[in-house]
Formats: structure tokens, C-alpha cells, sequence
């Protein structure tokens, strides 16, 4: 048996010492660390900058990040952030977690049971921070 690197593990390593060699402090980043950064936006604001406000016949907030929720889980729940960011975004634009839910187990048909597993876990990560605070 030979001790050939993983070619994967060989890339993450040299991504991982470029970073270091560039910015010491991102040896420490981590992607929830800078989820934090993002809070939730107002349900008001929400609604003015991307629901009915300059479009009363259009979409409200809830509905676009609803969907949005099913475009991410759709393209493979690999947007962790992105996919609890939009949860706590939705919540606050009056999503009920029975609506997320439905929302995720809808993309299930077109983005497979996995995309629809991983998105669920991350939803749930998000709905149990936002009940813990």
C-alpha cells in the first residue's frame, strides 16, 4: 500500500496556507462567524426593499425568500449560510416553520431527498438559534 495524499485533502492544505500566509486571522475563520455578521433584516424592511412596496401587485417578502429557500435547497443544500440566513430572513416576513418546511420537502422533487435532508438540518439549526435567543 502506498501513502498517496488525498488530492482533495493535498488542495484544501495549500488553500488553507495560502490563507495563512496572507492573513494570519483567517486560520481561525469560520463561516458561521461570518453568518453572524448578516442579521436579520426588519420584516418592514424586508417587505419595502423586495415585497409589494413598488410593486403592490407583485410578490410579498415571504413568498420571495420562500422561494429562494426552494432554489437553494434545489441546487444541492450547499449553501449552508445562505440557506439559514434566508430561514431567519423568512421567519421574520412571517414564514411559519410548517410553511419552511413544506417549502423544503416541495424541492425534494426536483433537487433529490439529500438536497432535501441537508437543507432540512440547516433549517432546523436556524429556526433552534432564533428560538434560543
Amino acid at each position: 500500500m502506498t501513502d498517496t495524499p488525498n488530492p482533495f485533502e493535498a488542495m484544501m492544505k495549500a488553500g488553507q496556507d495560502w490563507a495563512r500566509a496572507l492573513n494570519p486571522a483567517l486560520e481561525s475563520f469560520t463561516p458561521k462567524g461570518f453568518e453572524a455578521m448578516w442579521p436579520t433584516m426588519p420584516s418592514e424592511v424586508m417587505e419595502a426593499m423586495m415585497g409589494k412596496t413598488f410593486n403592490p401587485d407583485g410578490l410579498d417578502a415571504k413568498t420571495r425568500l420562500l422561494l429562494t429557500l426552494m432554489g437553494l435547497t434545489i441546487m444541492g443544500a450547499q449553501a449552508d449560510a445562505q440557506i439559514r440566513l434566508t430561514v431567519r430572513h423568512a421567519q421574520e416576513a412571517g414564514a411559519t416553520k410548517q410553511e419552511i418546511a413544506e417549502t423544503i420537502a416541495q424541492a425534494a422533487a426536483f433537487g433529490g431527498v439529500p438536497a432535501m435532508t441537508r437543507a432540512m438540518e440547516l433549517a432546523r439549526e436556524a429556526m433552534d438559534e432564533g428560538e434560543a435567543t
